[in-house]
C-alpha cells in the first residue's frame, strides 16, 4: 500500500519552520525505560525527535517513507536514517528500548504498526506517541489563525487530521498506558516565521494547488493587524498531547 505523502514537496520549509520538541520531553522518556541502547523514531520527518533522542540513547534509528524528508533531515553521528514505512522496517526483533512517533501516528495503519512495534521492542520496551495542535500566541493572533485553520483551509485537511483535533485520545492504543506530565513546545517568532509555518501545513499546500492562489494571502492583512510590527518577536506555544505505553503488557480480561 502506498503511503499518503503530504509533506515531501515542502520538506525544506518543514525542516526550517517546524518547532522543536522540548528537552524535558526526551529526558522524561529516557527515564521511562530501563535501557538506552537503541531508540527508533518512526515517521521521523526531518529528524526533530530523533535528534532529541540522540542525547539519551547510544543509537537512534530514524525512519520515514519519504525520501525527500530523509534527505532534509538533521544529521547526527548517533542517528541512522533510512526510508521505510511504519509497518515494515527490517529492524531486528527485540532490539529497541523505546519507539517514538512524533506528530505522525495518525497517518499509520494502526494494527500493522502496532504489530511491528511489538516485534522490534525488547520485553521491557516502551512506545511513546504524541501530537500538537494549534499554536497559542495571544487572543488576537489566535483568532486569525483559528479562522484560517477552520474556515480557509479547513476543507482541505485530510480526514486523519481529526485525530489531532481530538488530541490523539480517539486513536486505538491497546497497551497499558502510563501517566505523563504536560509538555509544551515554545518558540520566539516574528510574523514571517509564523507565515512560513502555516505554509508547511498540508491543507495550505492542497488549497493552493486546487485554487492556484496562496490562501495565506486571504488572512495576511488581518494577521498583520493582530501581530503589530512585522518584525516583533512573539512567544509561540504548542501544547503536546503525549501517550506512553508498555507494549508487551497488553490489557487482558482475566475474569
Amino acid at each position: 500500500m502506498k503511503f499518503k505523502d503530504h509533506f515531501s514537496e515542502q520538506a525544506g520549509d518543514y525542516a526550517r519552520y517546524r518547532p522543536d520538541y522540548p528537552e524535558a520531553l526526551f529526558a522524561f522518556l529516557a527515564k521511562s525505560v530501563t535501557r538506552h541502547e537503541l531508540a527508533w523514531d518512526c515517521g521521523t520527518g526531518n529528524g526533530q525527535a530523533a535528534l532529541g533522542l540522540a542525547g539519551h540513547f547510544d543509537r537512534v534509528i530514524a525512519t520515514d517513507p519519504s525520501q525527500t524528508q530523509i534527505q532534509n533531515a538533521v544529521r547526527h553521528e548517533k542517528i541512522d536514517y533510512s526510508v521505510a514505512t511504519a509497518e515494515q522496517t527490517g529492524i531486528p526483533s527485540r532490539s529497541v528500548d523505546l519507539i517514538t512517533v512524533a506528530q505522525a501516528l495518525h497517518w499509520f495503519r494502526f494494527d500493522p504498526f502496532y504489530e511491528e512495534a511489538r516485534r522490534v521492542l525488547k520485553p521491557d520496551g516502551m512506545l511513546a506517541v504524541w501530537c500538537y495542535g494549534l499554536s497559542r500566541i495571544n487572543p488576537d493572533v489566535d483568532k486569525v489563525v483559528h479562522h484560517y485553520y477552520r474556515n480557509i483551509v479547513g476543507p482541505y485537511w485530510p480526514p486523519e487530521r481529526r485525530y489531532i483535533d481530538e488530541k490523539y485520545r480517539t486513536i486505538p492504543f491497546p497497551f497499558v498506558e502510563l501517566p505523563t506530565p504536560e509538555f509544551y513546545m515554545k518558540a520566539e517568532w516574528d510574523m514571517n516565521d509564523l507565515i512560513g509555518y502555516l505554509h508547511t501545513w498540508s491543507a495550505t499546500q492542497l488549497c493552493q494547488q486546487k485554487n492556484e492562489q496562496n490562501p495565506i494571502d486571504i488572512i495576511r492583512r488581518a494577521l498583520a493587524k493582530a501581530w503589530g510590527r512585522e518584525d516583533a518577536r512573539l512567544t509561540v506555544r504548542w501544547p503536546l498531547y503525549l501517550r506512553l505505553g508498555r507494549v508487551t503488557a497488553l490489557v487482558t480480561d482475566r475474569s
